[in-house]
């Protein structure tokens, strides 16, 4: 276990703040179309470097929804479009209630590979957002985890050094990314395990 003091405590966002679920959009799809929703999910997941660059900010939301649309066959449109794609979450409370708790020592950052379409229609009005000291957005940002300039974005707003910062996140690819860049890092799996993972570190 690492022996550390930390001043800077990570989270990711999606699948540890926010579980999200496509199939929730494939059925809205088949309702609209039917067959339509598992034949678009497989163009997403076939062109998913589209996706990749629309969260780098390498292309705009206007050409994605573009992209994605031409698959939907004119069956919806631009709005309806963005609801579907983004109205797939639900809160993790459990773990957005450790938020406040951990504030009261540490700095908290969001660090997120996301989009502007999922922030505006999909996450942006939940309340725990307001416990983070700063949102770091690779749409913002202009990389990605595992990319090491993302992971420097975070320090730069922290100005603590490397070894101060603990991330949580549940792909196992962007935790060795934090630790490559000299952070401690545990993999989300679930609430309880994620406490543990503190407890040790006598973070809570």
């Amino acid at each position: 276990m690492p022996n550390r003091n930390y001043s800077a405590v990570v989270f990711d966002l999606g699948n540890v703040l926010i579980p999200f679920d496509y199939s929730i959009m494939k059925r809205r799809l088949d309702e609209v179309k039917a067959g339509l929703g598992e034949e678009f999910y497989r163009f997403y997941i076939d062109n998913y470097e589209t996706h990749r660059n629309l969260e780098r900010g390498k292309i705009t939301t206007d050409d994605f929804i573009t992209a994605m649309l031409v698959k939907c066959d004119g069956s919806i449109d631009q709005d309806t479009f963005c609801r579907f794609y983004s109205e797939i979450f639900t809160v993790n409370e459990d773990v957005a209630e450790l938020l406040p708790v951990l504030k009261q020592k540490y700095k908290i950052i969001l660090l997120s590979n996301t989009n502007a379409i999922h922030q505006e229609y999909g996450y942006k009005q939940y309340s725990f957002f307001e416990h983070f000291d700063k949102l770091i957005l690779s749409h913002e940002v202009g990389a990605v985890k595992p990319e090491p300039e993302i992971y420097k974005a975070v320090e730069k707003f922290t100005g603590f050094p490397p070894e101060e910062h603990i991330f949580i996140d549940d792909v196992a690819d962007y935790v060795e990314g934090a630790r490559r860049a000299g952070w401690d890092a545990v993999q989300f799996l679930n609430y309880q395990q994620l406490v543990n993972d503190f407890k040790q570190r006598r973070i809570l």
